[in-house]
């Protein structure tokens, strides 16, 4: 058996990764995987580069970050596979989120209306001189970060003179908005699930409804490693896959609750766990053509699309975090690795898809598409403000950024 460490956060969207080693997928590929919860995103990215983690369950742009200098260490990270799409929520506290409710109708599953009824809150604000609201995310160089900007701004809010954004760790978001030292914050479940049940917040919207199909967290890995061990690479991802299958079986939600309920794990109750698995979370609405809170399967959720890679890249810019040049996008192509994914599914006959890029956005319902075998369908991965992403006209979508 192959020894491997595996750093992971007490986050829903962890599944793939603790449901293969506690239903047997990875033994089955000859792997032991040992599983270390970790306490912060910043601590993960170190622990990754430095070697004490073999793989990581990490922020999609972790990657990207890496690989762009952005981070401490000169390690160059890869990611061969998503671990599903979806899974984040916009959270507010009470105050603020009757205070929408006054300005405009809106449900978790509208993001436009939800953040058109923040845009006449903020600039009451505005007109009053008023405190500045503040919202948190998990760390800078996170989807969260990327995906709240990008929601606001297309709201007509401006993310950092209407806004100011801060860093906290998932689990001290909740204690953040009861002690009022926060009015909202962008984050994966459970912590959105506890605010509710804590009586201290409301969901306003979801990651879904901002942008459909859209990833959340990678597996990640050191790219020199990756080389070095191919073999075990190609069967950790089979092992996850077979694990997002299960996970995707609504038969398997108890059991996955269960699973990630554990002390060691999410050290939650299974009752907070259960609306992201379920979809309850977006409280009796329902996302375009019923796509999921949080996908762990369909929709080639696991397939690491570097058109994904490439729109975030393009907030990356457009926050100011990295400059826009050839180089920088050909290292961000690089960075996500679907050459590796489909070398390990192909020969089991998993459906595939033939491109590594496809234009974002472009998709307004479910569709097939060409496959390296099988059928596949894709879809709808519509941007909540109607916009599309064409990775091969990045230079204009990034020029037309406000």
């Amino acid at each position: 058996m192959i020894e491997l460490t595996a750093g992971f956060m007490p986050l829903t969207d962890s599944a793939i990764l603790l449901a293969a080693k506690e239903k047997g997928f990875a033994e089955e590929e000859g792997i032991t995987l040992e599983l270390v919860r970790e306490n912060s995103w910043a601590n993960m990215r170190d622990r990754l580069a430095i070697g004490h983690f073999d793989i990581a369950h990490a922020l999609a742009p972790m990657p990207l970050a890496a690989n762009l200098g952005l981070t401490p260490f000169d390690t160059k990270l890869i990611a061969p596979m998503a671990l599903g799409s979806g899974g984040n929520a916009i959270t507010v506290s009470n105050s603020l989120y009757e205070a929408m409710s006054s300005k405009a109708q809106f449900s978790v599953s509208d993001a436009a209306a939800a953040g058109g009824a923040l845009r006449l809150v903020v600039e009451q604000l505005k007109h009053g001189a008023k405190k500045t609201l503040h919202f948190a995310v998990v760390h800078p160089h996170s989807v969260h970060n990327y995906e709240l900007r990008y929601w606001l701004a297309g709201c007509g809010i401006h993310p950092d003179a209407d806004i100011e954004i801060v860093v906290l760790p998932p689990q001290l978001m909740a204690d953040a908005l009861a002690a009022g030292q926060i009015d909202g914050y962008c984050v994966g479940e459970p912590w959105n699930t506890i605010a509710v049940s804590r009586g201290v917040g409301k969901i306003a919207t979801v990651k879904a409804a901002i942008w459909a199909s859209s990833p959340e967290k990678v597996l990640a890995m050191r790219a020199n490693w990756a080389a070095e061990n191919e073999q075990t690479v190609t069967c950790l991802v089979r092992a996850l896959y077979k694990a997002s299958l299960w996970c995707a079986d609504k038969a398997n939600v108890s059991a996955l609750c269960h699973i990630l309920a554990k002390p060691e794990y999410l050290n939650q109750s299974a009752d907070i766990i259960e609306p992201a698995l379920t979809g309850s979370i977006l409280n009796g609405a329902s996302l375009n053509s019923g796509l999921a809170f949080f996908e762990p399967h369909a929709q080639a959720a696991t397939f690491p699309w570097r058109s994904q890679a490439l729109w975030i890249y393009s907030q990356m810019v457009r926050a100011g975090h990295v400059a826009h040049d050839s180089s920088n996008k050909q290292i961000v192509h690089d960075s996500f690795r679907p050459d590796i994914y489909r070398a390990a599914l192909t020969p089991l006959g998993v459906a595939v898809p033939a491109a590594n890029s496809k234009v974002e956005g472009g998709l307004l319902e479910t569709t097939a598409v060409g496959v390296s075998a099988q059928s596949l369908f894709l879809g709808p991965d519509g941007f909540f403000d109607g916009t599309v992403f064409d990775p091969d006209k990045m230079d204009d979508y990034i020029a037309a950024q406000k």
